[in-house]
């Protein structure tokens, strides 16, 4: 494949906030194997210390890595230092899975905005990348829906104003609504700013796929461990969901990484999409791989009917790769059942 014309140098340095995170470690590999320097963000040093050590440890021998602590990214100007220095920016994190809006969406604003007012005065700082979700735009049902840019879930933000008392249940609602008010205020950022910078965002569905380190197998959002080990708390998280849409995490991975590089977009909302799918039939690929294995009873659930504009995100990974269409579900959970066997045997 020919050498692409890019926003930012290689050997440019990059700033992935919430660099511990499943997403982030993908976003920080391709970033390092494009000859590309990373800087992360975490809360916690010695609780992440295996990014440095471990997963990241040749890279940051060699100078391309380094974790910076940002322990509180609500305070004010928590970024400031972070930035220094940066020409992209890849804003991962996000705040947990809380039934009080109260604790969560006015909090997820002000950290959009505060990593963006760091971004603005920083003067190397060319690109900015923001992870959004599915959730932003829908509360997946079985209605025939087609999502395009301007897809919102603004229901999703009514229902988690909705009075107390604040169940858990209410958590999924809450953190919708958290990534639908977070991209709106990136957005009006942009038209109210005028940033120096180019801004996309990502739009992932349900992330799937190899795990490059063991702490994300065994976090409580992973389907596949989920599945594998008949984790009773974690499925009963799925049953409420009649299904889900698949996108694998090189791909969502691969998107952050073109949306930053890539001199052709610009404040685009972007699609990270897959294939429609039931926690049965990806059950059926789980028992085809481990035969021997003894999985939970099939699930209740049929597939979502849920479509999106995603041909950009297509054409940008044919073209930073060279792949036609999106991973398959296939290929998808065989690299996660690779790892997945291995810790879990």
């Amino acid at each position: 494949m020919s050498e692409l014309n890019v926003t930012i140098p290689k050997g440019s340095l990059v700033l992935v906030t919430g660099a511990n995170s499943y997403l982030a470690s993908h976003i920080i590999q391709q970033f390092l194997e494009r000859g590309y320097k990373v800087r992360g963000t975490v809360r916690n040093i010695e609780r992440t210390s295996w990014l440095v050590q471990d997963l990241f440890k040749t890279a940051t021998e060699n100078g391309n890595f380094e974790l910076v602590l940002v322990p509180n990214f609500i305070a004010p100007n928590a970024f400031d230092e972070c930035v220094k220095g940066v020409s992209a920016i890849i804003h991962v994190a996000t705040l947990g899975f809380d039934p009080n809006p109260n604790n969560v969406l006015p909090q997820i604003v002000a950290v959009t905005n505060s990593i963006l007012e760091s971004a603005l005065k920083e003067p190397s700082v060319k690109e900015f990348v923001y992870t959004s979700s599915l959730a932003a735009m829908v509360i997946p049902n079985m209605d025939p829906t087609h999502l395009t840019s301007d897809s919102w879930n603004d229901a999703a933000v009514k229902l988690a104003w909705a009075p107390p008392p604040y169940e858990p249940a209410r958590a999924f609602i809450v953190y919708a609504a958290s990534k639908t008010v977070a991209e709106k205020a990136l957005w009006e950022f942009v038209e109210k700013r005028d940033p120096n910078f180019t801004v996309n965002s990502i739009i992932p569905a349900s992330i799937m796929g190899e795990f490059l380190a063991r702490p994300h197998a065994e976090l409580p959002q992973m389907f596949v461990t989920a599945l594998y080990r008949g984790d009773l708390v974690a499925l009963q998280q799925l049953l409420p969901t009649p299904g889900t849409i698949h996108t694998d995490v090189k791909d969502t991975a691969l998107l952050h990484v073109a949306a930053a590089l890539d001199p052709e977009i610009k404040n685009q909302r972007l699609f990270s999409w897959g294939e429609s799918c039931t926690w049965n039939e990806i059950l059926a690929l789980m028992r085809t791989i481990a035969p021997r294995r003894d999985f939970v009873d099939d699930l209740p659930g049929e597939r979502l009917k849920l479509t999106a504009d995603d041909a950009k995100s297509l054409d940008l990974l044919k073209k930073w790769t060279g792949q036609e269409g999106w991973t398959s579900l296939k290929e998808t959970i065989t690299d996660n059942m690779t790892n997945v066997m291995m810790w879990f045997p």
